[in-house]
């Protein structure tokens, strides 16, 4: 309800990839494997560890299962990406074609934008805001590339519909304010502050990510800044 308020209210106008093929040709399908029991388990369990911030143990648990569960190889992409290892691009692109393609295009995406590489990271996110249009992370993601190509109409829209979809997810309201601030619109800034509910710690990532993107300089993912967004 809050976020449909906000939107009334505002009426804002190589190698790597041949490896990766024949990963995506073995493990590809239209549906997910179910892990057994003891799998779920281990998977559980790694994402405990991720979440409370120790990513190599829960990498350690995700090694003793197989592969061939693309919920391993995913969560496995997401560490290594996390720990800055090349060896996520891989296991990103072994997943297209498959039950999780939207989130391989969608950690490809990342990786693109990480080493700024922004118009293969729009071209990623699209793909997977198509398999995944519901997908608030997605849309934040997206917002956040759009946003640093300076497309402000494009990147307002995906942080409103990431907004709207799942308005207890601080971060696309955080990218929305840096976007006003931005723009120079401090009204428009103070305004969201109050309607989202921002507090003062959140605002003030806003500011800084804006006064990178006026430097000159690339605002992160705002997902890939914490390691409990990293791995959800």
């Amino acid at each position: 309800m809050r976020a449909i308020m906000v939107l009334t209210g505002l009426l804002l106008s190589g190698c790597a990839g041949q490896q990766s093929t024949v990963l995506g040709a073995m493990f590809g399908g239209d549906s997910c494997a179910k892990p057994d029991a003891n799998q779920q388990m281990s998977l559980d369990m790694a994402d405990q560890l991720i979440a409370e911030g120790r990513p190599h143990a829960g990498l350690a648990h995700l090694e003793q299962l197989p592969d061939g569960l693309d919920q391993v190889r995913l969560r496995k992409a997401k560490v290594l990406r996390l720990l800055g290892r090349s060896q996520a691009e891989p296991l990103y692109r072994s997943l297209l074609g498959g039950c999780l393609a939207a989130e391989g295009e969608h950690g490809l995406g990342q990786l693109a934008s990480a080493r700024g590489d922004e118009v293969q990271a729009l071209s990623h996110l699209q793909r997977a805001v198509r398999l995944a249009p519901t997908n608030e992370k997605v849309r934040n993601d997206l917002g956040v590339v759009q946003m640093n190509l300076g497309h402000a109409e494009q990147a307002r829209f995906e942080f409103l519909t990431a907004i709207e979809l799942k308005d207890d997810n601080p971060l696309p309201a955080i990218n929305l304010v840096a976007l006003a601030l931005v723009q120079d619109n401090w009204a428009q800034a103070e305004d969201l502050v109050k309607r989202l509910h921002l507090a003062p710690a959140q605002f003030a990532q806003a500011q800084a990510r804006a006064q990178q993107l006026k430097a000159g300089g690339r605002g992160p993912l705002a997902a890939a800044t914490q390691a409990t967004a990293v791995v959800n």
